[in-house]
Parts: C-alpha cells; sequence; structure tokens
C-alpha cells in the first residue's frame, strides 16, 4: 500500500471528482457508506481521470455480497510509464531533435487504448518499466520504435470478497500459482466487512485478458475444492468426536444434597484424651467414623472476632490442599458453640517436642529427611501461591512412618496478585526480618523461617535462647543476629543456611532450588556412609589375617 503526499489542491480535486460523481448519480449514497470512511485514503490514490475505475469497484463490491460470486474479479490490461523528464529519456536520447520526437511519440502513447493503473503509476513502478526497456533501444531505431518502448503493458487485477484474516495471503499465493509477478498492491476494507484489493502484475505472456481470467477462475475453483475437502474432512472428523462423546456432557455434576462435604457431624466424632492445651484452644485425639484423628477444638468462652477470622481462613486453606508433606484436613465444624477442625493424627507428635522435650537428636541422614520433607510440603504450598507466615518446628509434625508434615494454618493466607503481604505475623524467633518490620513481604519470608528451623534440627537448641523473642527480633532487625552455625556442620548444609536467611529476600533460594541441593547433599552423605563401610569391612578382614598368622 501507497501512501501519497498530495498537495492541499490536489486532494481538493479529488474530493470534487467523488462528489460530482455523487451528484449525477453514478454513485449511490448508499455504496459510499463503505468508502466515506476510507474518503481520505481511497480519495488520495484514486486516478481522478478515471470514474469508470470507481464504477467497476462499486460493481465488485456489489457481485461480492452474493456467496457464489466470492471472489468476484476483474482483470485488464493497464500501460506503465517511466518518467517522460529528466535523466530517464534524456539518457536514451542524447541528440536533441531526437528528443524532440520522442517527446511527442510518447505523449502519443500516453493517449493509447490501454488505461494507466487505477491508483495511478508509482514511482516504483515508472522505475521498473524504464528499467525493463531502456536495454531493448537500440542505436539504429527510430525515434518512434524508442518512444514506444518506454511505455510497459501489465495486468491489473481487482477482487472484492467478504474481509478475513489471511486474506492478502491467500490472494497472492493464487496469482503466484500461475506465474504472475505482483509490481503493486492496494487494500482496502469497507465498514460493513468487505475488501477491495488491487494488484498489478506482470508475468503474463500475453496481453489480451481472457486466457487471463481463465486461468484465475480454474484456480480459484481449484482453491475453493481443496478448502471444501477440507472443512469435510474437519466436519467429518469433528462429527466423529461429536459421536464418540455425545454421552459426556461439558461438565460431570456431582449430586449435592446442599450440605459442605467437609462440614463435621459431630455426633461422628469421639474424644478420646487431650494432647495438648493452649489459651485458645484444646487438641485432642479420637475418632471420626472409625479413622484415627486429631481434633482442634475451639474454647467457647475465649472466641473473638479475631480467632473467628483465623479459623476461617485455616479451614478455607485446608479443605482445597492435598500433599503427603501436608497434614490432611478431614473437615471442620463450622456451627458454634463447637467450633472444631478435625485433621489425620500424627503419632509422633511435633518436631519441637520431640527436640526440647524429649531431648532428642537427628543424625544427619535423618536430618535431611526431614528437611526435604518439609521443603516438599512448603513447595507445594508455594506453588498454590499459600505462605504458611508461621513455619517453625511446633507446627512440623511427625506420622508413625515418620513422615514430616507441615501443620497449623492459622495464620496462613493466600498470597495477594501483588505477590507481596504486610502486616507482622508469625513467632519472633523464626521470623523474618522483613515480617517484623512489617514490609512487603512474599513467600521468601518462609525461606528464611525455614533456615531458623534446619538450625534448629542441626544443634537441638532453641533459636536464640539468650534472649527474650523480642530482644531476638531487633537483633534480627537491627543487627543482622543470626544463629551460630555449629563448626561441624556439613559444608553444603552450612551454606544452605547462609542462603536462606539473608537479609535481602531476592537472594534467598526458593524451596524448589532447596530440594535440589538437599537431594545432593543426601547423596553425598550415602556415599560417605557406603565409604566408611567398607573401609572399617576391609580393617576387619585385614585384623582378621593377621590374627590368624600369629
Amino acid at each position: 500500500m501507497r501512501c501519497l503526499g498530495d498537495s492541499r489542491s490536489s486532494i481538493m480535486k479529488r474530493r470534487i471528482f467523488l462528489a460530482s460523481m455523487i451528484s449525477f448519480g453514478s454513485i449511490s449514497i448508499d455504496y459510499l457508506r463503505g468508502i466515506l470512511l476510507l474518503m481520505h485514503r481511497y480519495a488520495l490514490d484514486v486516478n481522478v481521470e478515471r470514474a469508470e475505475d470507481v464504477l467497476t469497484h462499486k460493481r465488485l463490491l456489489q457481485l461480492a455480497e452474493d456467496p457464489a460470486n466470492r471472489p468476484a474479479f476483474e482483470v485488464r490490461l493497464v500501460q506503465v510509464y517511466p518518467v517522460s523528464n529528466g535523466m530517464s529519456t534524456e539518457s536514451i536520447h542524447s541528440d536533441c531533435s531526437m528528443k524532440e520526437d520522442a517527446q511527442s511519440s510518447y505523449m502519443a502513447i500516453r493517449q493509447s487504448v490501454h488505461p494507466p493503473p487505477t491508483f495511478g503509476s508509482s514511482p516504483n513502478l515508472e522505475v521498473l518499466a524504464f528499467q525493463a526497456n531502456k536495454y531493448n533501444v537500440e542505436d539504429g531505431d527510430s525515434a518512434v520504435n524508442s518512444a514506444s518502448l518506454l511505455s510497459r503493458p501489465m495486468h491489473e487485477i481487482t477482487f472484492s470478497t467478504v474481509d478475513r484474516p489471511k486474506l492478502l495471503s491467500e490472494l497472492t499465493f493464487l496469482l503466484a500459482e500461475i506465474g504472475l509477478n505482483i509490481q503493486e498492491a492496494h487494500a482496502f476494507s469497507t465498514v460493513d466487512g468487505f475488501s477491495l484489493d488491487v494488484f498489478v502484475v506482470d508475468g503474463w505472456a500475453r496481453e489480451e485478458t481472457e486466457e487471463l481470467k481463465n486461468a484465475l477462475e480454474k484456480e480459484i475453483l481449484k482453491f475453493k475444492e481443496q478448502s471444501c475437502s477440507k472443512q469435510a474432512s474437519i466436519s467429518a472428523a469433528s462429527k466423529q468426536n461429536e459421536t464418540r462423546i455425545e454421552s459426556i456432557p461439558d461438565c460431570v455434576e456431582i449430586p449435592s444434597d446442599g450440605t459442605d462435604v467437609w462440614e463435621i457431624d459431630t455426633d461422628h466424632l469421639k474424644f478420646e484424651n487431650k494432647v495438648a492445651s493452649g489459651s485458645y484452644g484444646d487438641l485432642y485425639r479420637g475418632t471420626y467414623c472409625s479413622q484415627e484423628v486429631a481434633i482442634k477444638i475451639l474454647k467457647p468462652e475465649r472466641v473473638s472476632a479475631e480467632m473467628l477470622r483465623e479459623f476461617s481462613q485455616e479451614v478455607y486453606i485446608m479443605r482445597k490442599i492435598r500433599h503427603k508433606n501436608v497434614v490432611q484436613f478431614i473437615g471442620a465444624c463450622t456451627r458454634p458453640p463447637n467450633l472444631c477442625i478435625v485433621t489425620e493424627f500424627m503419632a509422633r507428635g511435633s518436631i519441637y517436642d520431640f527436640l526440647h522435650k524429649q531431648k532428642g537428636v537427628f543424625k544427619l541422614s535423618s536430618l535431611i529427611k526431614v528437611a526435604t520433607d518439609v521443603s516438599r510440603g512448603m513447595n507445594y504450598l508455594h506453588q498454590n501461591n499459600i505462605i504458611h507466615r508461621d513455619l517453625k518446628t511446633a507446627n512440623l509434625l511427625m506420622d508413625e512412618n515418620e513422615v514430616v508434615k507441615v501443620a497449623d494454618f492459622g495464620v496462613a493466607r493466600v498470597q495477594t496478585q501483588s505477590g507481596v503481604m504486610t502486616a507482622e505475623t508469625g513467632t519472633y524467633r523464626w521470623m523474618a526480618p522483613e515480617v517484623i518490620e512489617h514490609k512487603p513481604y512474599d513467600y521468601k519470608a518462609d525461606v528464611f523461617s525455614f533456615a531458623i528451623v534446619l538450625w534448629e534440627l542441626l544443634t537441638g537448641e532453641l533459636p536464640y535462647s539468650y534472649l527474650t523473642p523480642l530482644q531476638a527480633a531487633v537483633g534480627v532487625v537491627q543487627k543482622g543476629l543470626r544463629p551460630t552455625i555449629p563448626k561441624n556442620a556439613h559444608p553444603k548444609l552450612a551454606e544452605l543456611l547462609e542462603r536462606c536467611w539473608r537479609q535481602d529476600p531476592s537472594q534467598r533460594p526458593n524451596f524448589s532450588e532447596i530440594i535440589d541441593i538437599l537431594k545432593q547433599i543426601a547423596k553425598e552423605v550415602t556415599n560417605d556412609k557406603e565409604e566408611r563401610r567398607r573401609d572399617k569391612s576391609s580393617a576387619g578382614f585385614f585384623s582378621a589375617l593377621i590374627r590368624g598368622h600369629h
């Protein structure tokens, strides 16, 4: 498509041309509904001396309204002229008298039977015509013969059909299939959804147009047959698929009795011994429909608006999650005064109790397994946009198979769309500095808390045990305080700790990366253990040989 830089008088001339055609009835107002909004482009490009071209466009657009005629097209021979002044003429005719003869002959050709292209001869076409002909002029030719070579016949093909994506690609492919070379193209779209595409082409050996029209009709028919065949194949395949799945609706409706599947009927709950007690609730061991469960029940006298908010948040999150390293939610009772949350029972209790009450110690291989279990559970939560916000050993529970699971989602939150959250939440000894400072934070706050948990697993000590929780929080924020890593810690574990509790959250790894690091450390520990076992076995064998020798 071209963008013409006409003067104001030229633009006005074109507007007067179209207005005059309306007044004489050549173009109806109704027809102009499609081109009036394109007046600026169409009026600037159209050849104002040829009203018949506009009428041809009108006829093609009207034909295209009938689907049987699509695409409607017109073929005609057009004459393209090189520039008639300047070096292009002078370079061929250096003799003054010959130049004058050539100029007069040139003007005669300009009035020949072949009209110019609808949208005039652009500089590109004129140069093309000049270059194609200048080498055919020989020294012995007459001025008239020379001038006749200055013009070059081409064909102009105009299409009209319903405007659609990839239409230009289809038309250019169609023209290429019959050996035509596109030298210029103009594309217009009407506001009522039709297209008008005009191509100036060469490559057709003969000047007459009937054979070219026939070739175009054959190619269009071939294209339509291919399209119909392809559409039929798609339709047949679609019908087969519909037949195959006709009995399956868009979605499977699950019957509902009007109650939430996770709502617990307290009549089916049996309370056994109390496992733990806190300021706001008690934890019981019990059964639900013969399944061993843990029952966390809120104390009615301590229920507040804030407690109800945390309770509803925990139910909301837990009912959506399913992972072997996250405590399994069984259900909840949401009808006061019996507000409770029921989960699977974790027979071995919390990691906190194991370390600080039972004074248990984890061997390195077991420690890595515990850390990996926690990391997998946390990675699952983060992938589901859940930030725990209170990750600590008291919220890590172990079942009878020594599988560790993340628990207690009372203060957990679904991460906002902005990716950051604010407000102080969690327990100071395990809390990330950005959370302590009430700064915006994201899931990397859980990674910091994990680092403190990992240190706790390594040492069996309470973080910052020599400080109050508030003193520890001030030290973490203002002085960059961190627990002291044991000198005998595995080097890669020590490195992981330092990365996870960095002050800048963006420099902390995510849990997916942490899992990979822990796997690598576990592999190294296993290899070292196997190597030591072989060394010990070899030493025992040689010791037996020595004793036998004596």
